[in-house]
């Protein structure tokens, strides 16, 4: 089996549209929560969320594309051109896309109900369809970019962008591509999509503050995570940058709830996580947690988390990143990811924002406010999605 590389890096985020403002923005605690600007929000419990600011879909797609790209994808057409300038190399004819995405084309599904059911009118856009599918990314990104290798949508709610990856490192790794690009996009922020979440109650009115005890629930977030996977060999061969290696996959279904969470499937992904690594969990120095801050996500995470490492879950550093850049849902997985590389990168653990006060059900080092200079060698980020659907990658330093 080949190794993979990871060489190249794309994001467009509620931090920033680029990697470097992610980076800087997460090691120094910066939140992009603020008060949602879409039409009628004010009439929202649930106002806060994680938007992108700013955004021009023309810099992401050409004309001829843009009419075709509904946000989401939009997102991750910007977020795959800048991970492949970063590569510095991309085949054509040899490389996969994979994309994962939870909802799809939300905004499109949105503004065709205002225009039906509010205004009355009898037409909506003509490429609705396209829009809203959730193979748009990868499709638009194919078309984009000429790359004519497998390309496909994934979609596994929370989990989708880590299953995207993992998925694309099996194919490098096997031999079936010399390169892949793979990540997640998401643009859920709709006046429907959040009343539908302030439905379930897992929303937090103001701000997300995972494993604290006053914690209330998680914040909407959105944007796009985007990398290049290639043979570790090919890449050394061309002099490429290596941001690590992604040494291990691990993915499970709990089978047991559609929404709560199971200790047992977190942690047996987990452990398949770093079995397939083959690293032990005394290797590993930091992990991107899950980490929502909903009252059932976090004490269930932590328990996985001390299952699995025993005596080391007390000296492993973890914090979620999602008090900053929002939970991005099917992007989630891929910020993430960009967020933990940015910490082997650097040698600076992003902090768990907005935390408070210990729950003695979380009892781990949560990083807790300010970030933490740790030395990263070996790292591990977890996702867990609703209906039980579970996705961990295991990360080394590059050789």
């Amino acid at each position: 089996m080949r190794r993979v590389a990871i060489t190249g890096l794309g994001l467009v985020s509620s931090l920033g549209h680029d990697v470097e403002s992610f980076w800087n923005a997460t090691r120094n605690g910066e939140s992009g929560v603020a008060p949602t600007t879409i039409p009628e929000g004010d009439k929202l419990t649930a106002r806060m969320v994680a938007e992108v600011k700013d955004w021009d879909g023309a810099k992401a797609l050409d004309r001829k594309l843009l009419g075709l790209s509904d946000r989401f994808s939009q997102f991750a057409a910007y977020a795959a051109k800048q991970a492949v300038d970063d590569a510095g190399d991309m085949p054509r004819d040899n490389a996969a896309i994979i994309i994962g995405t939870g909802v799809g084309g939300a905004v499109t599904l949105d503004e065709s109900y205002v225009r039906l059911y509010r205004e009355n009118q009898q037409r909506i856009h003509p490429f609705s369809i396209p829009r809203l599918m959730a193979n748009g990314p990868a499709s638009l990104v194919s078309l984009a970019m000429g790359i004519t290798g497998p390309s496909f949508a994934v979609s596994s709610a929370c989990s989708s962008s880590n299953h995207a990856i993992g998925l694309a490192a099996g194919m490098v790794q096997r031999g079936e591509v010399e390169a892949a690009l793979a990540g997640g996009a998401e643009a859920a922020i709709t006046y429907g999509g959040i009343r539908a979440w302030e439905a379930l109650r897992v929303i937090s009115p103001d701000v997300c503050r995972p494993f604290s005890a006053d914690r209330k629930g998680m914040i909407l977030g959105e944007g796009s995570g985007m990398v290049v996977l290639e043979d570790m060999e090919r890449a050394k061969a061309r002099g490429a940058h290596i941001y690590a290696e992604l040494a291990g996959f691990g993915m499970s279904a709990d089978a047991v709830d559609m929404v709560q969470p199971s200790m047992e499937g977190a942690a047996r992904t987990i452990k398949a996580a770093l079995n397939a690594a083959g690293m032990n969990p005394d290797e590993v120095d930091y992990i991107n947690a899950h980490g929502t801050g909903t009252p059932a996500n976090d004490p269930t995470e932590t328990k996985a988390i001390r299952t699995v490492f025993g005596d080391a879950a007390d000296k492993v550093l973890v914090s979620s990143t999602k008090a900053m850049h929002g939970h991005a849902l099917g992007a989630a997985g891929a910020l993430e990811l960009i967020a933990t590389l940015g910490a082997m990168h650097s040698g600076i653990v992003p902090p768990t924002i907005n935390f408070t006060e210990a729950d003695p059900e979380c009892d781990l080092d949560y990083v807790p406010n300010q970030a933490r200079e740790r030395q990263v060698k070996s790292a591990v980020s977890n996702s867990f999605a609703f209906g039980g659907l579970n996705a961990v990658l295991a990360l080394r330093a590059a050789p």
